[in-house]
């Protein structure tokens, strides 16, 4: 790696101009997260300020600064507007299993930043962070101060070129890496990758993406890379013609997970066998839906591929072992505190509001009838770009009490959006104070039935951390 000058970033004539950047010789955990919060999300405009602009120029620029560690290792790339973070888990649980040493690079986080990079399941130690961080901020001083950046790095793009470092200095086997946003302009996106994954597709940050479907697909069709290789499934007519295009325009080889799903209907939760690798594979997701049924298909035919084309050392075994073990919390996870059942889910947009509906009638309802502890209590929230009225037709009329709970967010959706939401649905709503009072009222009122907390992943990371603390667990 390049070595840093250090007295350079120190002695810049006017800090104060690059806002968020800090200029001493040492970073302490607390002071890297500190500085990090100080940085807007990426999505989040000010009123009258304009948006963004995304450039992988600017982050290229930034890991050249860096010594290039995105070169050094080999990596899967995975775009989707769902699923993708639980095939990205699945598939590195896969590899982890294989004897690779593996990172992971997923967002966004549930509760500590930390869970965003990880190494065969072991987050980011906090030392390592601070000190990686402070490199980034360095260079990234010194490409300011010379007018070869044009803005300050973003929260994302510092946090991927922190997991790019961080998998290179621990010479990692290989990576996998979820895509943040749509996939053409995402930070992730400056590697090459062995293989390109892209999970179901469907509308959402439509701002930013594009307002159809066919326009969202090319954008995450920016992952594919000429002559490589493609790993889908069959999905909205729109999406397959907008990959086939890019796919046949790039000569990209295109691999159909379809041979990977159960052979006939198989009930959220079940067990299932799949031939790969040319023995039967026994499919045991410890992740509930039938949903994801879809998502460890795909991490499945990236490991064959994986093996077959490029000699890692995968085997049926490894591949049954590393999908038993998967680990990927807030996705239908369900958590008993005190005796009370929580379901807790990242439903963020209408397709994973459908998912939840129907793992939730798939587990609570049996021929027909509903089980006892069928849940009645929803506490939901929601960020304000999402499409709350619709997400609220999906999910509000399967409870008896909705609970709107405020998040820390400045894309959060408002209490009087929420209630009118629920007011179209016929559903009684309340807004609670905070995430706590919502989860104290939910219990009150849930009359032993198992609560969902569902909407947006700052609500169930929140919710999480408040459980877990109350059944005494650290994290």
């Amino acid at each position: 790696m390049k070595p840093f000058n250090y007295s350079f970033a120190n002695n810049l004539q006017n800090p104060s101009a690059h806002p968020g950047l800090l200029y001493w010789n040492s970073m302490s955990y607390s002071a890297a997260i500190d500085q990090l919060s100080t940085l807007s999300p990426e999505l989040h405009t000010s009123p009258g300020q304009p948006r963004r602009k995304f450039s992988l120029d600017q982050v290229r620029l930034l890991l050249a600064a860096l010594g290039n560690p995105q070169l050094s290792f080999r990596s899967v790339l995975i775009a989707g507007t769902n699923g993708k973070g639980s095939t990205a888990s699945t598939l590195a649980s896969i590899l982890s299993s294989s004897s690779l040493c593996t990172g992971l690079y997923t967002s966004p986080h549930l509760e500590r930043v930390n869970e965003r990079i990880r190494i065969d399941g072991q987050q980011i130690a906090d030392d390592d962070f601070g000190r990686l961080f402070h490199q980034i901020q360095v260079a990234a001083a010194q490409l300011l101060a010379s007018g070869v950046l044009p803005q300050p790095p973003s929260y994302f793009e510092i946090l991927t070129v922190l997991a790019f470092l961080y998998f290179a200095e621990t010479k990692v086997h290989i990576a996998v890496l979820e895509v943040g946003m749509g996939g053409r302009l995402d930070a992730t996106n400056v590697v090459d990758p062995l293989i390109s994954v892209i999970t179901d597709i469907s509308l959402d940050h439509t701002e930013w993406l594009g307002s159809t479907i066919a326009a969202i697909a090319r954008e995450k069709a920016g992952i594919l890379r000429s002559n490589g290789t493609l790993i889908t499934l069959p999905q909205l007519p729109e999406a397959n013609l907008a990959l086939g295009q890019v796919a046949m325009d790039l000569a990209v080889r295109s691999i159909n997970a379809t041979s990977f799903m159960p052979p006939v209907a198989t009930a959220a939760g079940k067990t299932y066998a799949v031939e790969a690798l040319g023995q039967s594979v026994v499919v045991a997701s410890p992740l509930i839906g039938s949903h994801q049924q879809r998502n460890v298909a795909l991490a499945i035919a990236s490991a064959v591929e994986l093996a077959t084309t490029h000699q890692f050392p995968i085997t049926p075994a490894s591949i049954a072992q590393g999908i038993a073990q998967t680990c990927w919390p807030g996705r239908f996870e369900r958590l008993t505190v005190r005796g009370q059942q929580w379901i807790l889910d990242v439903a963020h947009n209408p397709a994973g509001a459908w998912a939840l509906r129907a793992g939730l009638t798939a587990t609570f309802v049996a021929s027909g009838h509903q089980a006892d502890n069928q849940p009645r209590v929803l506490v939901f929230a929601c960020l304000r770009d999402k499409p709350i009225r619709e997400m609220a037709q999906i999910l509000f009329p399967l409870f008896d009490q909705v609970l709107f709970a405020p998040i820390h967010s400045p894309r959060a959706a408002a209490g009087e959006d929420f209630l009118a939401a629920a007011r179209v649905t016929g559903t009684r709503a309340s807004a609670a104070s905070s995430v706590s009072q919502a989860l104290q009222t939910a219990a009150a009122q849930s009359e032993g039935a198992s609560i969902v907390v569902s909407g947006s992943v700052y609500l169930v990371g929140e919710a999480r951390s408040i459980l877990l603390a109350q059944e005494g667990q650290i994290l």
